[in-house]
């Protein structure tokens, strides 16, 4: 570290969970992007490219691919910390005629994204060829492409991080340790790595019980709040967090009683849509499918990178998250998938 103050930065980031850091630089001095679990949760998903974030009043994206940005004047690094003799679990994935799959997922590949890393470690330049029954494949680390030495059949790799939850290194964000508050309402943001934060008033302006007197006050109005050197507003009509100087937005929940059930006013839980016939998006809950919004978003914060099987009709569909596809298992039809958030 090149003085106290970053030190000290990295210690508060490993004290608060987190395994990594997205940075931008302008040329002169590279930043922390706040909330950047947005990012995180998004890169760790092999079907994104990308994402874009508003940052010093402008929209950047960030390639994941080449880990650069559309602007120029710009760099974008993720930084990954870890105890020593503890390494990152990855995820290698190749792209086949419709989705990203993972080495290993398929009793068919006879290697594993831990047997790719392990190549790559040793040399991130280099090749690595394997055998699946009579085929052979070289994988080749810097154009990032797997080639079927046979038929010459080119497809491109990934590698991407794991999406991995450190709720138990923050109390903060233990619920079994948040008490209800007098107005019997907890106030949660989404914090790092998908996890329920409950606002505590030694790290915001407010805590739970503050913010539900203010709520009762102005149901639809907005409050504005700081988090050490950020400022913030919260929109109770849209139940959203905004970082005022980024613009980045967190969902926020009022829990009621005993925290199994999200107040009625909630009303921004993420949807769900898949592009139906012509191109109208239509959402699950107002399909006639065996699931709901919720459904699939209950799942989706369980496993950010897998699928999950439903019924509509007499029809059994995959959905699954790392493409954002919805597939027909008898037809093969392949919709487009979204996630909306306020």
């Amino acid at each position: 570290m090149e003085n106290a103050d970053e030190m000290n930065h990295w210690q508060e980031t490993a004290v608060n969970g987190k395994h990594y850091e997205w940075q931008l630089s302008n040329g002169h001095l590279w930043l922390p992007i706040d909330n950047d679990h947005l990012i995180e949760t998004h890169y760790c998903q092999p079907g994104a490219k990308g994402i874009t974030i508003n940052f010093s009043h402008m929209k950047v994206f960030i390639d994941f691919d080449k880990l650069l940005t559309q602007n120029v004047d710009l760099k974008v690094q993720r930084l990954s910390f870890l105890p020593q003799g503890q390494t990152e679990d990855v995820g290698w994935y190749f792209r086949d005629d419709q989705l990203w799959r993972e080495f290993g997922s398929q009793r068919s590949l006879t290697i594993s994204s831990g047997d790719v890393e392990r190549q790559f470690t040793l040399n991130p330049r280099g090749s690595f060829n394997f055998t699946v029954g009579s085929s052979s494949y070289s994988l080749d680390f810097s154009t990032m492409t797997q080639t079927n030495c046979v038929t010459g059949l080119r497809r491109n790799l990934r590698r991407r991080p794991k999406l991995t939850s450190n709720a138990g290194s923050r109390s903060s964000t233990s619920a079994s340790s948040s008490q209800l508050t007098d107005g019997g309402y907890r106030w949660e943001f989404m914090g790092d790595e998908g996890i329920w934060t409950e606002y505590n008033a030694h790290v915001c302006s407010f805590d739970s019980a503050a913010l539900e007197r203010q709520y009762q006050l102005n149901p639809q109005g907005q409050l504005p709040f700081k988090i050490r050197r950020f400022s913030y507003t919260l929109d109770f009509s849209s139940m959203s967090q905004a970082n005022d100087t980024i613009g980045t937005r967190r969902a926020v929940r009022r829990t009621a009683d005993s925290g199994s059930q999200q107040d009625s006013s909630l009303g921004t839980s993420p949807r769900w849509q898949f592009q139906d016939i012509g191109g109208m998006w239509k959402d699950y809950s107002n399909s006639k499918s065996s699931i709901s919004s919720q459904d699939i978003e209950r799942q989706y914060q369980q496993t950010p990178s897998g699928s999950m099987k439903f019924t509509a009709n007499r029809f059994s569909y995959e959905l699954n998250f790392s493409a954002m596809t919805q597939k027909n298992m008898s037809t093969t039809t392949t919709r487009s998938v979204r996630r909306l958030t306020q």
